[in-house]
């Protein structure tokens, strides 16, 4: 079977990856010259399963009216919400319940944990080398609410049998040293052993190389106008460049696959939400983090990435806008500096920020629509590098016929298209 993957990032690397190890003829189109140099370009750098968690949880929306009132707001909302974010919003806020929590975030850390060992797997198979680290992940929590708060999660870890370890403040400057100057300020922390680290761009770029080696033909500078639709089914793309045919195509474009989609009746509620990233060179060793250190209070992530530490979180609702203001900045060092004080030479630090396709649910859609010959593996939000393995895996099984090793029924666009009384006989054919 001939498949187009619309994307090079590291969903759509990942996917064209398990694609061509089933035996399928591969081809990847992406508008950028090289793999990975949008939202996978400088992420947080976290492979965390066990903190695999929808932004929409109870007592958000009251933490988001706060939030509005702070400086270092790790939620920023910009004022100027056309409609489509608002509905996208007010979907977000039905699933601040703990029924609808607890139901997101046990199928996200099912596809999580699926993940992480599918990317050990690779990784064996491979000998991939991307800066990883197999030393856990630190959520420190600054006070006792917080804690308490950690609890429900603790019980899907506990549900879905992920090792964890609960610490005080001594606890948590054992597992990160680093931390030892401000222990004073640390309640105490939830330690997941089994979580790693890793450079999410050098991992998409080696496995990209690998992919291309295997079989798989990378088109970059094209840009895909439209789906092509012929009697009911999918046999292509519309470029800039011409038309491309195919037994099957796959969109993992981020953000940007609902205005594909949209032409044919198909409504994919996937937000952009603008994060951002400090890359900054190490220091002082002794100071830095070990492994990845989640900041709860700024919600921000501190990961040791060779001789770098990525500094990245925010969660902006602004659409598709790329500037990069100074005051996001600033509450990047602010919990870089709280924590791990003189650790990195925040003088020389990169200032990034990427576009996290992110669903109301915090669900990626992973596998078929309504319209035979097209798929969709996009909308994983803030967990792409965590969940892309497994995400690539799972649709190259579906695609292939093969039933995945794990549930898969309510990964796909189905769960918004019944609620929606979407039906593929309303699709509007498109000529060729």
């Amino acid at each position: 079977m001939k498949v187009i993957v619309l994307g090079a990032g590291v969903i759509g690397v990942t996917t064209a990856w398990y694609l061509r190890q089933a035996g399928h003829d591969v081809a990847v189109l992406e508008r950028r010259a090289a793999p990975g140099l949008e939202t996978s370009f400088a992420n947080a750098g976290e492979v965390s399963p066990g903190y695999s968690a929808p932004w929409a949880a109870p007592g958000i929306p009251l933490k988001a009216l706060r939030w509005m009132l702070q400086r270092h707001a790790p939620l920023i909302l910009r004022p100027d919400l056309d409609w489509a974010r608002l509905v996208w919003l007010a979907r977000m806020l039905m699933n601040c319940t703990s029924a609808a929590y607890a139901t997101n975030k046990a199928r996200m850390v099912r596809l999580a944990e699926y993940s992480r060992r599918e990317l050990e797997a690779l990784r064996e198979a491979t000998a991939i080398r991307y800066d990883e680290r197999m030393l856990g992940t630190l959520q420190v929590f600054r006070s006792e609410r917080q804690m308490q708060a950690a609890q429900k999660d603790i019980a899907v870890l506990q549900d879905r049998g992920v090792r964890f370890e609960l610490l005080d403040a001594d606890g948590c400057v054992r597992a990160e040293p680093g931390l030892a100057d401000a222990r004073g300020r640390i309640a105490g922390g939830l330690r997941l052993p089994g979580d790693e680290t890793g450079d999410c761009f050098k991992f998409t770029t080696a496995l990209a190389a690998l992919s291309r080696e295997a079989g798989v033909s990378f088109h970059h500078g094209i840009t895909v106008e439209r789906l092509l639709l012929e009697r009911g089914r999918i046999v292509g793309v519309i470029t800039d460049h011409g038309p491309l045919q195919g037994d099957a195509v796959v969109v993992a474009l981020g953000s940007h696959s609902p205005a594909l989609l949209r032409p044919l009746g198909l409504r994919l509620p996937v937000c952009p939400v603008k994060g951002y990233s400090l890359t900054i060179p190490i220091r002082d060793a002794a100071r830095a983090p070990v492994s990845t250190v989640m900041d709860e209070t700024y919600k921000v992530a501190i990961t040791r990435l060779g001789d770098r530490i990525r500094v990245g979180g925010l969660a902006e609702i602004a659409g598709f806008d790329l500037s990069l203001p100074e005051r996001r900045k600033a509450t990047l060092l602010r919990s870089l500096t709280d924590l791990f004080d003189g650790a990195g030479a925040v003088e020389d630090a990169d200032f990034w920020c990427g576009l996290r396709p992110m669903t109301p649910d915090g669900t990626p859609v992973v596998g078929p629509t309504p319209i035979p010959g097209l798929w969709t593996n996009t909308g994983h939000g803030t967990l792409g590098w965590t969940m892309a393995a497994g995400s690539g895996r799972v649709l190259a099984d579906l695609i292939s016929g093969i039933r995945p090793e794990i549930e898969t029924a309510d990964l796909g666009l189905s769960r918004y298209l019944r609620r929606d009384g979407i039906r593929a006989g309303v699709l509007r054919p498109i000529e060729a």
